[in-house]
């Protein structure tokens, strides 16, 4: 059974996929017999391309995808390799699993409190500084120019280019690399850059890709911080999919394939600029110079993470303050008194969808952890861990945009009747929880000792007794930490619940994204702070429970 699991991995990654990728194809080019389209023609496309705004969009999209995905790479790269074995690198590594478990929406809205002209800091420093006794008339949140969405992506894509990072430097040698280059008188930054970073980023590769894709099709954290006039392409495709003339699913369709292009776009000038980042430092290297005076970009690598983590910590305060806030009146620092009146409020009607989210949560997690463990342990007994091929397979709902194939994957569950039932909302999370469950838990699994089940095998005892009695126990925080970071994944998912349930099952992530064209702060702090402290749950389970399992085997308690 164990080696079914691999391959079940595969067709539940590949297969919603591909036939979402088909289901989208042929409508772009007006072949949908259901809805009169029996011909192909490049009307949809002809349609499409008479939408005003169109290229603004696609522009929109493309530019701060790529500038968002700049940003955080150098800045975890330059962070790493300006702390790498010291007290705040170690420090930042505890703190990687939490940020990366608050929910791009839940961010982004900590993000739009923060920088809002009436925001907590505009409000510290009026009118004192400031001179402003009313908020200043200043577009910051939803700004034409897509600033403010590319800080809310770099804040929440850094978190997760650093844990994958953190999980590739063991196999790159980076410490003696590191100190084989501070030995030629190299600075750390530029030591790192040219000992570490051309073996470090191939590994990274796949990850930075899954980055560029996300950001330049997100619709969350568009639509919480993006610009509306006009709107980044992939939510003018959600747009059009809430259209009543079922006409424009052929309209939809062309979008998606559009979208598709402009992530390939993407990726192919994302590729320009790693071989012009190649040549620079190749470049470098003959001229001698080692940097070795690097404290100002070890500073400012340190201070390019601390920020964003800083400012969804600060920002997710401020939600919790206006969830409470009574009057408060610009530029009052602090409201005038607190209640609870609005979370009494909120909270009845916030319980279907509170409760949907646990479900599916939970279930997609479990299922996701079940499949992983079995494939992990099969890859133990069999000794054939997952070539290029598998990785590739991994990564491939990361790879590909959302939009690109989620409508016409919910337009082929439609017609086979299983259009907004739970089961396919299921089968939807799972495309997107599995490959974190799997990158979360395949290094604590891989790095266990194998001499225990030498041991253990020498005293007669058998494969499944090792995997019941030591990897389990042993690995029972691993586990649960992998299980924590797919249920913060499927708390977080605003798309497929939105497409695939068919508005039936909705979830706090919809309902927060919903209520932010409201523009009531407290409802809206009520309903993000909920959504950002779900995945909060999932971690302290994982770090009581095997606490409490291990509170008398010391020795059980295995690092990550």
């Amino acid at each position: 059974m164990l080696r079914l699991a691999p391959a079940a991995i595969v067709l539940l990654l590949l297969g919603p996929v591909a036939a979402g990728l088909g289901g989208v194809l042929l409508p772009a080019f007006g072949y949908l017999p259901v809805l009169g389209g029996d011909s192909l023609s490049v009307e949809p496309f002809r349609r499409l391309f008479e939408l005003p705004g169109l290229a603004a969009s696609v522009l929109l999209s493309l530019g701060t995808g790529l500038a968002a995905t700049a940003i955080a790479v150098s800045a975890v790269l330059l962070f790493v390799g300006g702390s790498f074995g010291t007290r705040t690198f170690r420090l930042m590594q505890r703190f990687v699993s939490p940020l990366l478990s608050v929910p791009h929406a839940a961010a982004a809205f900590a993000l739009a409190v923060l920088i809002a002209p009436a925001g907590l800091p505009a409000r510290l420093l009026s009118p004192w500084l400031t001179g402003w006794t009313h908020p200043p008339d200043i577009l910051v949140v939803h700004d034409r120019a897509g600033i403010a969405m590319v800080l809310g992506l770099v804040a929440k894509e850094i978190p997760f280019l650093l844990l994958m990072t953190l999980a590739a430097l063991p196999q790159t040698m980076a410490r003696e690399r590191t100190e084989l280059m501070a030995s030629l008188g190299y600075g750390r930054v530029l030591g790192f850059a040219h000992g570490v970073v051309p073996v470090l980023y191939r590994q990274l590769r796949l990850p930075v890709f899954a980055v560029l894709a996300y950001a330049t099709s997100n619709v969350d954290v568009a639509l919480v911080l993006g610009p509306t006039t006009p709107a980044p392409l992939a939510v003018r495709i959600v747009e059009l999919h809430a259209d009543p003339d079922l006409a424009m699913r052929f309209v939809l369709a062309a979008g998606a394939v559009l979208q598709l292009g402009v992530t390939g776009a993407a990726l192919l000038l994302w590729l320009g600029i790693e071989r012009f980042a190649a040549l620079v430092l190749a470049a470098l290297a003959p001229t001698g110079w080692r940097a070795s005076r690097d404290a100002a970009a070890r500073l400012a690598g340190s201070a390019l993470v601390a920020l964003p983590a800083g400012a969804i910590l600060l920002g997710t305060a401020g939600l919790a303050l206006w969830s409470v806030a009574g009057p408060w009146r610009f530029p009052d620092a602090l409201p005038a008194r607190v209640t609870l009146g609005v979370w009494m409020r909120v909270m009845p009607g916030l319980s279907a969808a509170l409760g949907n989210a646990l479900a599916i949560g939970v279930c997609a997690s479990a299922l996701a952890l079940l499949l992983v463990v079995a494939a992990l342990e099969n890859e133990v007994r069999n000794g054939h861990p997952p070539g290029f091929r598998g990785l590739a397979a991994l990564y491939l709902p990361l790879l590909v945009p959302q939009v690109a194939f989620l409508f016409g994957f919910d337009f082929l569950l439609a017609r086979a009747g299983w259009d907004g039932r739970f089961a396919a909302l299921l089968m939807a999370h799972l495309v997107f929880v599995l490959p974190y469950v799997y990158l979360s838990l395949s290094g604590p699994w891989r790095s266990l000792d194998p001499r225990y089940a030498r041991v253990l095998a020498s005293l007669g005892r058998g494969p499944g007794t090792a995997f019941r009695r030591l990897r389990l126990p042993m690995l029972a925080r691993p586990i649960l930490t992998a299980f924590a970071v797919g249920f913060a994944v499927s708390v977080g998912l605003y798309l497929p619940t939105l497409v695939v349930g068919a508005g039936r099952w909705p979830t706090v992530t919809t309902e927060a994204v919903a209520l932010a064209a409201g523009g009531d702060r407290r409802i809206v702090g009520v309903t993000a702070l909920v959504q950002a402290l779900l995945p909060f749950l999932g971690f302290f389970v994982a770090l009581a429970v095997p606490a409490w399992l291990h509170r008398n085997r010391r020795g059980l308690r295995v690092a990550r």
